[in-house]
């Protein structure tokens, strides 16, 4: 029998943490096609999820954070656990505000087994309010895909849905921990390709995952000056200068990552100039 580790980190989100194992434990195919272990990474949860958790789903392991990991850093910690724990054909990673649909896993096994289990498989997340895709892959062009019943190379990939085979973790290994919460699962698609491996989109949307079409706090000129500078140097700060400089310095050059870098502070500090040049 297939088995596979699946790996979720969570703060404070209780509901939306039940509905996603739900979904998850409900999988066509559970216990008869494959079995699943669940690591999930309660990082300094106060809601109550570990506890209801717990009780609905005893078969969940979980592991304590402090409140410090955030979502890179505690997918990290939980996919080291599952690995030392036990050798699994393929790890999965959930974001737990991400609905399967109930052959999502089976969807995406068969769009790995075209790929002879050598590839990463991404899922593709559908947003209901957006009536677009959400979250999944990007080609050379930075152009979110959507899916068109066909395999689809990308290029770099949200973490919301990824399946890994353990033929790409034997080679590539564990998300970097250096990075807090974004820009983690960016690095593990370019480290990807590094190794000369590939990553694909499932054929099919897999789930749902709310999307956004607003701008993040740091770029908007709604918000003061010192708002937009505490959101952007915060760890969840999609952009955080520090670490997305280090990031294009490694994957691409150091022209790259100064011109972002020169670009992202213009943008924080006068951005009613980016708003008049997008319109």
């Amino acid at each position: 029998m297939i088995t596979i580790a699946v790996l979720i980190t969570c703060h404070n989100r209780k509901q939306k943490t039940v509905s996603c194992l739900s979904l998850l434990l409900k999988q066509v195919g559970i216990n008869e096609l494959f079995e699943i272990d669940v690591y999930l990474v309660d990082d300094g949860c106060t809601d109550g999820t570990p506890a209801v958790v717990n009780e609905k789903f005893p078969q969940v392991n979980i592991i304590k954070g402090k409140g410090n990991l955030y979502w890179n850093r505690g997918m990290h910690l939980a996919w080291k656990n599952a690995a030392s724990n036990k050798n699994y054909d393929f790890y999965l990673w959930l974001n737990d505000d991400t609905f399967l649909y109930e052959n999502a896993i089976i969807e995406l096994f068969n769009a790995s087994n075209v790929k002879l289990n050598k590839s990463v498989i991404v899922g593709s997340t559908y947003s209901p309010s957006l009536k677009t895709c959400s979250y999944g892959g990007f080609n050379k062009k930075n152009k979110l895909l959507s899916p068109n019943n066909n395999l689809q190379e990308v290029f770099i990939f949200n973490g919301n849905i990824v399946l890994i085979p353990t033929y790409v973790f034997s080679i590539v290994g564990l998300l970097d921990d250096f990075y807090p919460h974004a820009i983690g699962d960016f690095e593990y698609s370019l480290r990807v390709r590094k190794f000369n491996l590939e990553s694909y989109i499932a054929p099919q949307f897999i789930g749902i995952c709310e999307g956004s079409d607003v701008l993040p706090l740091w770029c908007s000129s709604t918000n003061p000056l010192l708002t937009r500078i505490r959101n952007l140097y915060s760890p969840l700060g999609n952009s955080h200068p520090y670490y997305y400089f280090l990031f294009e310095l490694k994957y691409y050059n150091i022209l790259v990552a100064l011109k972002h870098l020169i670009s992202i502070h213009i943008r924080l500090f006068f951005p009613q100039l980016w708003k008049l040049k997008v319109k």
